[in-house]
């Protein structure tokens, strides 16, 4: 059993007629970074929250030294368990306004300014930082749009996988009680999230620094399987009889009708067609499963509703 652990200083106190705002790192090993992070996030936010996901290095220990609220989960739980323990901290504490942000340096904390003043004037629910293509490395901007497409979830996103992104109460208060997944799609989970909860989504461009050396904790191209299989599930989930269901009853008439074809002709001709039978029972028998498991998780999702 993993403990979650807070080491908080002095909460400021609620100013009248102001938005407090709370700036929230999830980390993994950033002790190269984090400081400097820290220290000029201060500036723009009423407390800077750190999320240690079991961090082997100085992590936690920097951030603390620099002035942040260290929440340490005690072991390696994934960014989306980050996400989460920062929504609840920020809930609890009764923040108007949360910024999550990355611990590596690539965020500019200056420009917390940008993703917070939409949600100041109530324009914005959820505000997501966009970076151009020109600042990113080559070998991440196919990836990221392929991801942009498949998360979009109806809105007009240009950068889905941002983590540079502002909430308000309400947006925090929905994500809590909705996100589910504890890897790297939760950016794409949130935008779900915000499409169920009919929030208003806007962007505002950022600068984007990506160094000499990658300090990223996941490779690209395993983020973007693990991002898109988790996509998937989650689409699955919410309808399996429109996504497992209903292909695997078009298997099996398609399936049947080949056998049909089979029988038919080995009445008339005496020949087994090999190939054709083969086809059949590759068609009939994935497709009765996948009608099962799509009845299966209707019925599970019904019980859970």
């Amino acid at each position: 059993m993993v403990n979650e652990t807070a080491d908080a200083t002095a909460i400021p106190p609620r100013r009248s007629g102001r938005m407090r705002t709370l700036a929230a790192i999830p980390c993994f090993n950033e002790e190269v970074a984090i400081g400097s992070v820290v220290l000029m996030a201060r500036l723009h936010a009423d407390e800077v929250l750190v999320v240690d996901d079991g961090c082997t290095d100085g992590t936690a220990k920097v951030a603390r030294d620099a002035g942040a609220t260290v929440i340490s989960h005690g072991a390696q739980m994934g960014k989306g368990r980050g996400i989460k323990s920062a929504l609840r901290y920020a809930v609890d504490q009764n923040y108007d306004c949360l910024v999550f942000m990355d611990g590596d340096g690539q965020h500019n904390p200056g420009e917390i300014p940008l993703l917070t003043e939409p949600i100041l004037a109530d324009t914005a629910d959820l505000v997501i930082g966009f970076r151009t293509f020109d600042q990113m490395p080559f070998y991440r901007r196919f990836g990221r749009a392929v991801l942009d497409i498949v998360s979009s979830n109806g809105y007009s996103i240009t950068d889905s996988q941002c983590g540079f992104r502002a909430l308000n109460r309400r947006t925090m208060e929905a994500m809590l009680n909705t996100l589910r997944k504890d890897d790297f799609s939760t950016e794409s989970e949130m935008l779900r999230a915000a499409q169920e909860n009919h929030l208003r989504v806007g962007e505002t461009p950022i600068n984007c620094k990506y160094g000499d050396f990658d300090t990223s904790t996941k490779n690209p191209l395993s983020h973007g399987i693990e991002v898109l299989g988790s996509i998937f599930w989650l689409t699955v989930e919410k309808r399996p009889l429109l996504h497992i269901g209903l292909p695997g009853l078009a298997a099996i008439l398609a399936g049947m009708f080949l056998l049909l074809q089979f029988l038919r002709g080995f009445s008339e001709t005496g020949l087994v067609q090999i190939g054709q039978g083969m086809l059949a029972s590759l068609l009939l028998i994935p497709g009765t499963v996948a009608l099962m498991v799509g009845l299966m998780l209707a019925l599970i999702a019904r019980l859970r509703e």
